[in-house]
């Protein structure tokens, strides 16, 4: 059960359509439930308002399947598996009421219906590069399953500029914006200087031998003479996304 359902059977109460047992009753339905592999929160979505997000690397395509379906019975409509492999996704396509909408370029899986756009803005997603796709599609499609509205505006980096500056009045109009950005990372700067909403940054492993994998853009990103701009990990899209959607979220 997540907020928006728990307050509609409150106001049911209130009401006198519902009766003090059934409110007990929800409230005492596990806050979990064992799978023997994974333990389901199944109250996440109570406490943060965002349920519980399948984490695909590492987990067999079966036990993908187990934690989708038991999120499904527990009343999750809106189901997100992140780095999620072609073969899961044909396992999960085979299952009858799950409805998967799988995008091989992000590995993101969405199972059930997607949410109303509730967030006050749009997320601006920004990217240095077309290599930085697939962090960003990631980071889109999770904004989007959170029910926010995004907009993305890919391949805009440094190296030329006036494509960015082309693009500044949608820039400015997000309530929140995700610079993503590998090599040396400056986009998160130049992003965080011209805006007056959040910036999250989000460092790519893209680029030759010395960005480290990403460590020479998240270095940068975390030394960015811009205010308000705050970094997360390498190439977490997901991550990102989260802390934005709480950010357009706040009332």
């Amino acid at each position: 059960m997540d907020q928006e359902k728990m307050r509609e059977l409150l106001k049911k109460y209130k009401n006198g359509e519902a009766t003090e047992e059934d409110v007990i009753l929800k409230l005492k339905e596990a806050p979990f439930e064992d799978l023997g592999f994974a333990k389901l929160d199944s109250h996440r979505a109570l406490r943060q308002g965002i349920a519980e997000v399948i984490y695909g690397a590492g987990k067999t395509p079966e036990q993908i399947l187990e934690i989708a379906k038991a999120a499904k019975a527990k009343g999750q409509e809106t189901i997100l598996i992140t780095k999620m492999s072609k073969d899961a996704a044909e396992v999960l396509r085979g299952e009858v009421g799950l409805n998967l909408d799988y995008d091989e370029l992000s590995k993101t899986g969405i199972c059930g219906k997607m949410p109303a756009k509730n967030g006050r803005g749009k997320i601006a997603i920004v990217t240095g590069g077309t290599s930085d796709m697939p962090v960003a599609e990631e980071a889109a499609r999770c904004a989007e399953a959170f029910g926010n509205e995004v907009d993305r505006i890919y391949d805009v980096g440094v190296a030329g500029l006036h494509r960015l500056l082309s693009n500044l009045d949608r820039i400015m109009e997000a309530k929140v914006v995700i610079a993503i950005a590998g090599m040396e990372g400056a986009l998160a700067s130049v992003v965080g200087g011209l805006v007056d909403v959040p910036v999250l940054a989000v460092p790519t492993s893209v680029g030759y031998g010395a960005s480290f994998n990403g460590l020479s853009a998240l270095l940068s990103m975390l030394n960015s003479c811009a205010s308000g701009v705050s970094v997360v990990n390498i190439d977490n899209g997901f991550g990102a996304a989260y802390q934005a959607s709480m950010i357009n979220h706040i009332k």
